[in-house]
């Protein structure tokens, strides 16, 4: 039981690793969004716009992911420990 609760445990943290990389790719491209907008190159704007949406749409699926492998930590948690109690 320790060994799949150390699993789940990795796992979490590999997608913790994504949801924050994909955090810090939206605040770049919403910046450089920024930037461009000030520079008036709204073909770019353009692109740079479908780049956000769609990484935050990846950035819900992994949130989704995360919070289903939290509940499957929590119940490997909880299996263990009904196992050592009684």
């Amino acid at each position: 039981m320790q060994q799949r609760f150390n699993q789940l445990v990795s796992e979490q943290l590999a997608t913790m690793e994504k949801l924050l990389f994909l955090q810090a790719e939206i605040e770049r491209c919403q910046k450089l969004e920024n930037e461009l907008i000030e520079l008036q190159e709204l073909t770019k704007v353009q692109s740079l716009k479908t780049e956000i949406f769609q990484k935050k749409r990846e950035l819900k699926e992994i949130h989704r992911i995360f919070q289903e492998q939290t509940d499957d930590v929590i119940r490997s948690y909880q299996e263990e420990y009904k196992e050592v109690t009684t």
